[in-house]
């Protein structure tokens, strides 16, 4: 039965389902998963007509009814699914982050501790314009053992009702349930979702800063995830200009819609005369809109930034730009209108690389390269979940390391806490173990 189609079938009574095939999932072997991670991108190539159907269907009800931003996320060609369905099956070649052994110690003869990877639980995702997202999430929520509910926006409706019952029908060729993933397309079951504390054990949502506060705010779930992504890229005194000039236009321009883009400029007044004509010639090729604070505007004529301006993640071709007098500067600014998401400085100079590097407070701080690298696929994770921009870990892309949690496990032959209290009472060795030869074990 395809539960996403069950109208009759309330959140209520998928979500138990949907938590017991997780808990089946959660001590699968690592082979059973490849072997259904492979079945879902064979299922996914297969019926590559069919979504590109869907997402069309989407693309023409939303054109002209949401943000260009957005629509550009909303709109999948054969290239960027098919990127997307190789990302599922690299992601079958990374190693299982379930069940692996962390800490293996001796707490005296015979008494050991294990800490041992285990699955979250439940998933339970929001997203907005990202069909492929739904493809992304599911095949990592089953490589690390949990069940997803997923929430698509309604402009994807269409694309992500056939993603999924697609990864369905995938699933259920393998030994997998098919119910550790699931849908929901209403924005009602927004708010279901985030009252099931008793089945959901972690909630990401991706979308806007108030959405995300919307989210925390309306849920006892445990919430990752980030809002805004507005990244800066720092060209500093003693940058190489045709490195940083590269590097400014792939961060704005190479995909301007999504949240690892730059959104400011922040230029070194030493060089500022003779990078900025530069940077503006290769950006003007591109159509990019620049707005300029006081001191870039002595040089470039172009639109005043405001306030607002240095807050705004814009997601398309429009990049506001400030001179600044030092390197301190530079971080002064990042750190009060900056994200926590990605940061990036251009210099020749170590020691200034050294000092952005350490007190830029972001998850991912860049050296001589674009803020678009901040990617799970592109950092090997397979893929993400999302981008967490929170100081506690999991922090940056999400992927399979940062949807596992951990458990001990103690293993003694009668051993018994009144033995090691009182003046005669036995000793703790507290002696770590060798776990080179024993470093995984299945749950």
């Amino acid at each position: 039965m395809n539960t996403l189609q069950n109208a009759s079938l309330s959140l209520l009574d998928l979500a138990p389902k949907t938590r017991q095939a997780a808990r089946q999932l959660g001590v699968i072997s690592t082979e059973v998963k490849d072997r259904a991670i492979q079945a879902i991108a064979d299922a996914l190539e297969s019926a590559i007509p069919e979504i590109l159907s869907a997402n069309q269907a989407d693309c023409q009800a939303a054109k002209g009814n949401i943000p260009e931003p957005l629509y550009h996320r909303l709109k999948l060609d054969e290239n960027k699914l098919k990127e997307a369905i190789a990302g599922v099956r690299d992601l079958g070649k990374l190693p299982d982050p379930v069940g692996a052994i962390q800490m293996q110690r001796e707490l005296d003869t015979g008494l050991i501790l294990q800490r041992v990877t285990c699955p979250l639980g439940v998933l339970g995702v929001i997203f907005e314009a990202r069909p492929d997202a739904a493809i992304q999430i599911s095949s990592l929520a089953i490589k690390s053992g949990n069940g997803v509910i997923l929430k698509c926006g309604t402009e994807a409706v269409r694309s992500c009702t056939e993603i999924v019952k697609v990864i369905r029908q995938g699933l259920a060729s393998t030994a997998i349930d098919p119910d550790v993933v699931q849908l929901l397309t209403t924005r009602e079951q927004t708010l279901e979702l985030l009252k099931l504390d008793k089945y959901i054990d972690l909630i990401i949502p991706r979308g806007s800063n108030s959405f995300v506060k919307f989210v925390q705010d309306n849920t006892r779930i445990p919430v990752l995830g980030h809002a805004d992504g507005i990244c800066h890229l720092y060209v500093d005194a003693a940058a190489d200009l045709h490195q940083a000039i590269a590097i400014t236009v792939d961060a704005k321009t190479q995909y301007p819609a999504v949240c690892n883009a730059i959104e400011t400029l922040l230029v070194h007044r030493a060089i500022a005369s003779q990078f900025l004509p530069a940077v503006k010639d290769a950006l003007d090729i591109r159509e990019v809109e620049l707005r300029g604070d006081e001191k870039t505007r002595q040089i470039l004529s172009i639109k005043a930034a405001t306030e607002e301006d240095w807050a705004t993640e814009y997601n398309d071709l429009i990049l506001s730009i400030a001179v600044v007098d030092a390197l301190e500067d530079a971080i002064v600014h990042i750190n009060q209108y900056g994200s926590r998401h990605t940061e990036a400085i251009v210099t020749e100079d170590s020691q200034a690389a050294a000092t952005f590097l350490a007190e830029v407070d972001a998850a991912g701080v860049f050296h001589n390269c674009s803020t678009r690298f901040a990617d799970g696929y592109r950092y090997g994770f397979g893929a993400e979940v999302g981008i967490s921009t929170q100081n506690l870990p999991p922090r940056g892309p999400v992927g399979l390391e940062g949807l596992v949690t951990y458990k001990y496990r103690v293993t003694g032959n009668g051993h018994i806490v009144a033995d090691y209290t009182g003046a005669n009472g036995k000793e703790f060795t507290h002696k770590d173990l060798d776990r080179s030869s024993n470093s995984r074990k299945a749950l």
